[in-house]
Order: structure tokens, then sequence, then C-alpha cells
């Protein structure tokens, strides 16, 4: 398994454990009321979110320790962030069309993905997928340099 293959399929899992597993864990944590953004539910998820990030940035480093793996581990980050957006666009307009069977329909919904990416929490996601990566990275950079002297 080459690289590329690599990054697609460990990132993609990733996204899945995180929008599936970690999301029902966060789901048992009662709502607030008071609304906003930073209620116990979304600061739980984000944690939660970054502590699997950074288990799967460790999981695609594990056949690349050495020279350069801060480099790709922050090329992983940036890898599964792109491919949590582009996720989510295929699975939102694929339930468009299943839900409405019509091409225009899906059309018509394609200018609405613009300002779902401009929102602060693509900023979250991107986070949380690059900063975990980054630590895992410069951790084992460091680990690696110790190694060899």
């Amino acid at each position: 398994m080459n690289k590329f293959e690599r990054l697609l399929l460990v990132s993609f899992f990733g996204n899945y454990v995180i929008n599936t597993v970690v999301a029902a864990l966060v789901a048992l944590i009662p709502p607030s009321s008071d609304g906003g953004i930073f209620t116990a539910q979304y600061i739980t998820f984000v944690g939660l979110a970054a502590i699997v990030a950074g288990l799967f940035a460790h999981w695609f480093l594990k056949g690349f320790m050495g020279p350069g793996v801060l480099k790709r581990s922050v090329l992983f980050g940036v890898g599964a962030f792109v491919i949590a957006i582009a996720t989510t666009f295929l699975s939102g307009t694929a339930n468009v069309l299943m839900q409405s069977g019509s091409l225009s329909q899906v059309i018509s919904v394609i200018p609405n993905f613009g300002p779902f990416l401009w929102n602060r929490t693509t900023l979250v996601l991107l986070g949380y997928w690059v900063i975990p990566a980054a630590i895992v990275g410069w951790l084992a950079s460091r680990k690696a340099s110790g190694m060899s002297m």
C-alpha cells in the first residue's frame, strides 16, 4: 500500500469513527439549555475528536518513522481534513439525490455548500485534524532524533 492509499484509508476511517463513535459518546452528555457554540457537548466532542485524530495520526505514521516524520504528520492532518470535507460534500449531495431522485435538486443544493465551508466549525475541523497530527509528528521526530544520538 502506498502513502496516498494509506492516507486515504486511515483518514476516512478516522473521520467515520469521529462522526459516529465520538458523536454517540458525546450524545450521552445532557444538552445545554444556554445555546451557543461553547456547550459541554461541543467542547467534549472537539476534545475527544482531537484525541481520536491523534491516535489515527500515530497509526498512519507507524510505517514512516524517521526523517521528515513531522512533515508527513502535518500532511496527514491536512489530507484528513480535505477527505472529511469531500466526504461531507459527497454524502450531502448523495442524500439529496436519494431523497428527491432529481439531479436538478442536487445542482440547486451545491451552491449551499460554500457558506457551509465558510463557518468557524470548519476551522475547528481543521484544528482537530492538523494540531494533534502535528503534535504526534513532533513527538515522533523528537523520539527518532533522541534514538539516533
